[in-house]
């Protein structure tokens, strides 16, 4: 930041009445009409490329609107293109589907990541329902085809993040939710075998399973279901991959986190008290206490678990700490607490569910992520996160005389504002300025 006596120079010689402020004024209007002129080519400009890239994806060449796609995605990890989406939100989506129904591997990967993109520039609403709606059944064909784990990676973190922002009802979300799981249990036919999934498939279904369980209620699902999950978690942890053992663990933290198991207890018990069903209640609730005791085992030897032959330090590091939390959690209650600094501000998690949504929302999105958390208000709400508007965070620019300084962007007349300090600041660089028009 600059300093405050910088900060007061310029309102000063801003505000000055004396005759060489009067003599300048014409001079700097010129200046201002120019930087609004620039501005306003700058967007048109980069409309007109939007403009394009979405023509390109009517193209009968895959390769071209392979790199179509793929601009696009940069141009909204760039920037939230509020103004295209509202032109052009259908015509996109439609699109964008039609490539994950006809397109190569490649072409699906690219256009399941425009579709998320879309939905989380969107956010909740009419449309966001409407890109669920309209893209499960194609997604789910597309899944079904296990020929490229980067595609159906791709389709799996579309799927979770549209249902994410689109599903409005538990049915919604727990369709899709489905539709993951047969991806780790491929079914083809009752005399049809199905060739098992590679594990970094089988970890982003469950990190998608997961970081769309963070929006569930579990005191209202299924508690067959429930089992089902638990199990099968507990018998990801003992794979040999390290990625796949700390995707089942959180999604194991989270499950207890919601209170899950609670629920099986409580349900045994009641079902106890009824005659017909006593022993099986009670044969019930054994079977969740010995799982709840299994799970705590195997947990407790991968947080102190001894690097093997080739095992990567890093992986193992990771593994013993996310288990020594997990386990910190189950015993005593305590929650790891994480934060993670956005435009200089810190962006706090408290709880399984949120550190599930911060790293899965930082995965899909990339290098968009700090754009999209600086001005994505979905989620900002999503994770109760506020950041301070600036016009340049943490950048110093020169003045004439030597002097550093930093320049704050007010609420009120932004584009106001910004011609005044490109007026004052010619070598100043557009594109910075744009976001906060």
């Amino acid at each position: 930041m600059g300093k405050r006596s910088s900060k007061k120079k310029n309102v000063t010689m801003l505000d000055s009445d004396d005759a060489a402020s009067v003599s300048s004024s014409s001079s700097t209007m010129r200046s201002e009409n120019m930087v609004f002129s620039n501005v306003e080519e700058l967007q048109v400009d980069k409309d007109s490329l939007l403009d394009q890239y979405l023509d390109a994806l009517f193209e009968k060449r895959g390769s071209t609107r392979e790199k179509a796609l793929a601009s696009i995605i940069e141009a909204f990890n760039n920037s939230l293109q509020h103004e295209f989406v509202e032109n052009k939100f259908a015509t996109l989506l439609h699109q964008c589907l039609n490539s994950i129904k006809k397109g190569s591997a490649k072409e699906i990967a690219l256009a399941s990541r425009v579709i998320g993109l879309l939905a989380l520039t969107i956010g909740p609403g009419e449309k966001a329902q409407e890109i669920l709606e309209e893209s499960l059944s194609p997604i789910s064909e597309a899944l079904k085809s296990r020929s490229e784990p980067s595609k159906i990676s791709s389709l799996l973190e579309c799927l979770a993040i549209i249902t994410f922002i689109g599903g409005e009802e538990p049915e919604e979300t727990e369709k899709s939710m489905q539709i993951m799981w047969q991806v780790a249990h491929p079914k083809l036919g009752p005399n049809v075998a199905a060739a098992k999934p590679l594990p970094a498939m089988i970890t982003m279904v469950v990190s998608a399973w997961s970081f769309l369980l963070t929006t569930m209620d579990g005191w209202a699902l299924n508690p067959k279901s429930w089992q089902e999950s638990i199990s099968y978690f507990s018998s990801l942890l003992d794979k040999e991959d390290r990625s796949l053992r700390i995707a089942a663990g959180e999604a194991l933290a989270l499950i207890f986190e919601i209170g899950s198991l609670e629920k099986f207890s409580a349900e045994a018990k009641g079902s106890s008290d009824i005659s017909t069903d006593g022993e099986n209640g009670q044969r019930q609730l054994v079977y969740i206490q010995g799982l709840r005791t299994k799970v705590l085992n195997q947990m407790r030897n991968l947080s102190v678990e001894a690097g093997g032959k080739g095992s990567a330090k890093k992986d193992l590091n990771n593994q013993r700490n996310t288990f020594r939390d997990i386990l910190e959690f189950l015993e005593d209650g305590y929650v790891p607490e994480t934060s993670v600094k956005i435009g200089g501000e810190l962006l706090n998690t408290t709880t399984w569910a949120q550190l599930i949504q911060l790293n899965f929302l930082k995965h899909f999105l990339g290098g968009g992520f700090v754009k999209h958390m600086q001005e994505n208000l979905f989620l900002h709400d999503v994770f109760g996160f506020s950041p301070k508007k600036k016009l340049l965070s943490g950048v110093e620019h020169r003045m004439s005389g030597g002097e550093k300084v930093s320049l704050q962007y007010s609420s009120c007349n932004h584009l106001w504002q910004a011609t005044i300090f490109l007026a004052l600041l010619p070598n100043l660089d557009i594109d910075l300025l744009v976001p906060w028009l």
